[in-house]
């Protein structure tokens, strides 16, 4: 029985290798008309501040139908297989479905990730099936996310494709979907194009004589050339002003040197003494942003999907909650994104409850402080971020909030009743490290009502503006940076003390035990006040004055 069962076998696969023999069932050596194509169409993906030049190549073959994508691609671009054949059908183009579909993402040891390749994806099948013409594909680069209609949606980091390009000898042309064209267009010298649709694109690089050729004109809806922007400027118009504080003459003086110098600032008082109400303000005492500083924080939020044209030239100001987590403030993830201290560079990070912020969060702030920079590396990729700004940190006195304050005979409201353990336990939540890299530490003590309700109009923002950035300016001046930024040479060369001025920093030094980096850090803030005064030498008494912005709390004790 098997043995007839064996020669039935073998004839019925005797006319199969009577075929091999005459002609191969699936042909790999040889190109014959259209059934093999191949298309290429340049975009770029994003690696922290990078945006590496990627080639998708699109490879239609005979075979058994199937749309492989292959280089590296995370889930979301490997979606993109359902989103652009719906978008192929929905805009009146022919799907290849009965071709095997090869999509391969160059170099193929780039990690991708976003739907930012939909778009290049689409019209390498177009290029490939010869629905248009790939010849003048060459000369742009694409980048958008289709919907199931073909209608383009923005991406991130538009402005790092554009700065990227702009970099390049002879760049190509960016063609973006609204939104992230616009922003893109920010970068001088860069030909940047908007499309609103599948559609848009495709007919601009219709083969002539089909039936697609010549159906979409450019318009300003559809298809538009951006010309180059006019960058904005920073309005006068502040919603937060200076002179809505009552008192606190120390603090606003606090801030008025941090904002002169770039230094860091902690404030300590009980509840409602004002403290967040002088940290939101603080932003309206530092300068517009130079282009190029304006263009690397335009940058991260546009990496981050927060960019806003209307913040363009302002400072950026952060305070995340203090139940953010390392990872949150620093960054991370996979692929490495911004983290708090990236968005907040060239402006302010406001950390309010300082001790209530995880000790892990904390601490990754140390060296971000000291580099201005922060490094996230993973086992697949390493990114860079800048991270160069100014902490304005806030925090009570004890976990109830009102240490050392006293009630008289007859009087009535809170009374700390925290034992000094709790306290004790409670202001070492903050390291000594990260206190060291602190350059301002200041008391805000609660004001009387009578204060409160009878005081003088105070000082506007405008006017303390005026005075730091006066300041600021003579230093960059001097020595072509801030005073926070000093060291090194520069520091021996612009913050040299007069002999009375040397031993009295010396005894106090001495007196409290601080480190080198302490040491270092009040003679930056005597140099910013000095500035403050229009004075080229650092005398004692800006010494003295320094000094008292460092006085030891219960943390250093």
């Amino acid at each position: 029985m098997s043995v007839l069962v064996l020669q039935w076998a073998q004839h019925l696969l005797h006319p199969l290798k009577k075929r091999a023999k005459r002609a191969p069932l699936f042909c790999t050596t040889e190109v014959r008309g259209a059934s093999v194509r191949l298309s290429l169409v340049q975009s770029r993906a994003l690696l922290g501040l990078q945006s590496p030049s990627v080639t998708v190549e699109v490879h239609l073959a005979n075979g058994l139908p199937s749309f492989t994508l292959v280089g590296l691609a995370d889930v979301e671009v490997k979606e993109a297989r359902e989103r652009v054949r719906s978008a192929l059908q929905n805009s009146g183009f022919e799907f290849p479905s009965n071709q095997r579909i090869t999509v391969n993402l160059a170099p193929a040891d780039l990690p991708k990730d976003s739907g930012r390749f939909d778009l290049p994806i689409a019209l390498g099948i177009l290029a490939a099936s010869e629905q248009i013409d790939g010849s003048q594909l060459k000369h742009f680069e694409f980048a958008g996310e289709l919907s199931l209609s073909g209608a383009l949606r923005p991406v991130k980091g538009a402005l790092i494709m554009g700065l990227a390009i702009y970099q390049q000898p002879q760049g190509r042309a960016l063609v973006l979907p609204p939104g992230s064209a616009e922003e893109a267009s920010l970068v001088p010298n860069v030909l940047v194009y908007r499309a609103a649709h599948l559609k848009d694109v495709a007919h601009q690089f219709a083969v002539v004589g089909s039936k697609h050729h010549g159906l979409n004109p450019a318009n300003e809806q559809g298809w538009a050339r951006l010309a180059p922007r006019n960058l904005p400027t920073q309005t006068s118009h502040e919603t937060l002003d200076m002179a809505d504080v009552k008192g606190q003459a120390g603090a606003k003086r606090a801030l008025e040197i941090a904002a002169a110098g770039g230094h860091s600032l902690l404030m300590v008082g009980p509840p409602g003494s004002g403290k967040s109400m002088l940290a939101h303000r603080f932003s309206g005492l530092l300068g517009p942003l130079h282009i190029s500083e304006a263009l690397e924080a335009a940058a991260i939020a546009s990496l981050a999907g927060g960019f806003d044209i209307a913040q363009w030239s302002r400072r950026p100001t952060r305070h995340p909650h203090h139940s953010a987590s390392a990872v949150a403030l620093v960054g991370g993830g996979s692929p490495p994104r911004p983290g708090e201290i990236s968005l907040a560079h060239h402006g302010v990070l406001f950390l309010d409850e300082l001790p209530e912020f995880p000790r892990s969060a904390l601490e990754a702030l140390r060296e971000p402080l000291e580099s201005g920079s922060v490094t996230i590396s993973r086992a697949a990729m390493r990114a860079e971020f800048p991270a160069r700004f100014q902490l304005i940190a806030a925090m009570n006195p004890c976990p109830c909030g009102y240490a050392g304050q006293t009630r008289q005979s007859g009087q009535k409201g809170p009374v700390c009743r925290c034992t000094p353990d709790q306290v004790h336990r409670y202001m070492r939540k903050i390291s000594g490290p990260l206190l060291d890299r602190i350059d301002l530490h200041i008391e805000v003590p609660s004001q009387d009502a009578k204060l409160l309700i009878n005081a003088p109009a105070a000082e506007s923002t405008a006017v303390v503006r005026s005075r730091s950035l006066e300041a600021g300016q003579m230093a960059k001046r001097r020595q072509g940076c801030a005073n926070q930024a000093l060291g090194g040479a520069l520091l021996d060369q612009h913050c040299a003390l007069a002999a009375d001025a040397s031993a009295y920093l010396h005894q106090v030094a001495s007196h409290f035990g601080w480190s080198s980096r302490s040491t270092h850090r009040v003679l930056k803030v005597a140099r910013t006040i000095a500035d403050l005064s229009s004075q080229q030498a650092i005398e004692t008494s800006h010494l003295a004055e320094a000094v008292q912005y460092r006085r030891p709390f219960e943390a250093d004790r």
